[in-house]
């Protein structure tokens, strides 16, 4: 068969099969207008709950005119070329001396996309003699590395310490029969549920395993710690973690990532990612913008604090509305509700029409089926009075769906769509 026939014949996958009904309101939305708390959605004011901008530092003054003077310094061009080649540049290694430093690692390397850059890691690190070993519920970023390595690969359940112990005890026996190590790769924050890895756990397993831990901090850098420093830093184990996965695209409001760790295996991944050694450098703007945005970070106790103010008020005021937000610990909130995927599609219409809140919702097969989870994710730039205001629409929504307002009928989402 042709692949396009093929593809034409197909509904469009598990996500693409809505695509007509939902492009535009459900997938794609246009939000528009400053990076604020209210945002405009279809000429509608919203409050808004889905960036993962949590430091506010995306509309930051500071921010914003050191992005402007470096870009009009540099333009989007300079340097031209992958590092290795020719686009290497001393910002590029004073930032990466800056992380390295902020995480208290030997050294770090900067990637340009944070999703390529761990990726690439694995592939980097692992030959077909390794084995690694997973929390079940890790990023697609990590997975898609994943299964690029030839060797074995086992999962543990998620959080889950003791099934942990179980798999790394047949992880090291598997790979001292075949002269390979282990790796085990794991999250700080899990960015779909707010719940934080459980890694001060898995270090103390250090003491009867030997294996190398990864982890992906992407949810955690910035946020997490007394000083920001991440999950790893929240949960006292910084010096049992030995490689720091960083991304900019959420505490930073930018792009790119970094790795930190030991400067030998920093030096051996920086002549060994295909995803940098291939692409070009980051730009300059990101890179001077990134210096400013880290410095920022550096001094950013009272940002942190608001912004842990403003999530511990909505995490307990769901909880005593009797919302499910199962082990939310982080900035990012789930709602975890009993549905089907009209219900949800009828509760998030209504939520954005007749309450002007604007947040995502995840069905199947993202989630189990009858398991509607809607995500709202805090930032510094909340105040008490949204919290107070979204409490309130989520009482109402809760007694609406207790009812069965959202049940059996589409003419709420038609409307809106239509």
């Amino acid at each position: 068969m042709d692949i396009f026939e093929r593809i034409q014949q197909n509904e469009g996958g598990p996500l693409g099969q809505y695509r007509k009904r939902a492009k535009g309101y459900f997938m794609f939305p246009k939000l528009e207008g400053p990076i604020e708390p209210y945002m405009t959605f279809q000429g509608k004011k919203v409050l808004a709950w889905t960036f993962n901008n949590y430091l506010g530092l995306a509309n930051d003054p500071e921010v914003r005119k050191v992005d402007a003077e470096a870009a009009a310094k540099w333009g989007l061009a300079y340097p031209m070329g992958a590092r290795m080649m020719s686009g290497h540049t001393s910002l590029h290694e004073k930032l990466e001396r800056e992380l390295a430093d902020f995480e208290c690692k030997e050294d770090a390397f900067l990637f340009n996309f944070g999703y390529q850059g761990m990726i690439s890691t694995l592939d980097a690190l692992l030959t077909r003699r390794d084995v690694v070993v997973y929390d079940e519920e890790c990023h697609a970023c990590i997975m898609d590395g994943l299964r690029l390595h030839l060797g074995y690969r086992m999962k543990y359940a998620h959080n889950d310490i003791a099934d942990c112990e179980k798999v790394l005890a047949r992880a090291t026996k598997r790979a001292e029969e075949q002269g390979g190590g282990v790796l085990l790769v794991t999250e700080g924050v899990y960015g779909m549920t707010g719940a934080l890895g459980i890694l001060d756990k898995i270090v103390e397993l250090k003491k009867k395993f030997k294996f190398r831990i990864l982890i992906d901090d992407a949810h955690g850098f910035g946020v997490m710690g007394e000083h920001g420093r991440g999950t790893s830093e929240e949960l006292h184990c910084m010096d049992g973690i030995d490689l720091y996965f960083g991304a900019f695209a959420k505490a930073m409001a930018s792009i790119g990532g970094f790795v930190a760790g030991p400067a030998d295996i920093i030096n051996y991944l920086r002549y060994n990612l295909r995803s940098q050694i291939y692409a070009k450098s980051l730009p300059m703007p990101f890179v001077e913008g990134n210096l400013k945005r880290l410095e920022l970070i550096r001094n950013g106790d009272h940002r942190r604090k608001h912004l842990f103010d403003v999530a511990r008020a909505l995490q307990k005021g769901l909880r005593e509305l009797g919302f499910d937000i199962g082990p939310a610990e982080a900035c990012i909130t789930p709602v975890f509700v009993h549905g089907t995927v009209p219900e949800a599609t009828n509760m998030l219409v209504d939520l954005r029409e007749n309450y002007g809140i604007f947040c995502s919702v995840v069905v199947y097969p993202v989630v189990p089926q009858g398991v509607i989870m809607f995500r709202l994710i805090c930032t510094q730039m909340h105040q008490m009075e949204h919290v107070e205001y979204t409490l309130k629409a989520w009482a109402e929504i809760k007694k609406k769906h207790e009812q069965g307002f959202y049940s059996g009928s589409t003419d709420i989402q038609d409307k809106a769509i239509d």
